[in-house]
């Protein structure tokens, strides 16, 4: 049976959740058509930011009786394949969960071997994410950091300021919820008045504030969970999860993953 029409127009938030959902201009991408991506689909069915949740790094060390530390060591690796092909296809931004704040609460080695990793990360990519045109952005309490760990990821993100290619956020130290206090005790302290506080006012105050959100959410490893990861920004990103460990994901696993969101219809509650 069909509803019948109401006898007067019916009466819409000003603010309703679609007004926030616009396509915005991209961010540090004006390079792209200089170099052209192959195309695995149509450029408007590409995901404009896609998010990705690392899993599955320690699973696969230990299924090959190494330590944890390799197994980190090969997550780094994957990194390096998936930035390149995530510029041969033509995504223009990618966000990759690195170390939440969770992540403190194991052990004291493999907290160490994460920093290390992120120090010779630092010290051996930087040149060349700079050459490949990359941007580098992190996201994430970076003042809990230790001294010299910050002074070189504010040297590595100096370095690769003009990246035109490809936007990079690596989420270190970072955790949703953190992120949204973070925001509200920005807010508070403008002095903005209540009133005045929309959707548009608290995404400006997030570590992401002038980015897109992600139209894309990837979960490696096999978990269906968001883990406390850019809870604001995926409130309408597709999500997909694949049981791929996180050293082992290429190319093929990447592509899977455009197809799908490709091949899904958003409506964003229209």
């Amino acid at each position: 049976m069909t509803p019948a029409p109401p006898d007067r127009p019916i009466a819409r938030p000003t603010d309703a959740p679609p007004l926030a959902h616009k396509v915005a201009p991209q961010p540090g991408v004006a390079g792209v058509s200089a170099h052209a991506p192959e195309p695995l689909v149509p450029p408007d069915e590409l995901p404009r930011h896609v998010a990705i949740i690392m899993d599955g790094n320690r699973r696969w060390a230990r299924a090959r009786g190494v330590t944890d530390f390799e197994g980190h060591a090969a997550g780094v690796e994957a990194i390096r394949r998936l930035l390149q092909h995530a510029v041969r296809r033509g995504v223009p931004m990618l966000t990759l969960y690195a170390f939440s704040r969770e992540n403190w609460a194991r052990s004291d080695d493999e907290v160490g071997g994460l920093f290390e990793l992120l120090g010779r990360a630092i010290a051996n990519e930087t040149e060349e994410l700079r050459e490949q045109g990359v941007h580098v952005q992190v996201l994430g309490r970076l003042d809990e950091l230790p001294e010299e760990t910050r002074t070189s990821i504010q040297g590595a993100l100096a370095r690769t300021a003009e990246g035109s290619r490809l936007h990079l956020n690596i989420a270190w130290n970072y955790a949703g919820r953190t992120e949204l206090v973070d925001a509200v005790r920005r807010i508070v302290a403008s002095g903005v008045a209540r009133e005045a506080v929309d959707e548009h006012t608290v995404s400006e105050a997030l570590y992401t504030a002038g980015l897109p959100d992600p139209d894309l959410l990837l979960r490696t490893g096999g978990e269906q969970r968001v883990s406390n990861f850019l809870i604001w920004q995926t409130a309408y990103a597709e999500l997909v999860f694949t049981d791929c460990l996180w050293p082992d994901f290429g190319a093929h696993e990447f592509d899977a993953a455009l197809l799908e969101f490709a091949g899904r219809t958003r409506r964003f509650g229209r």
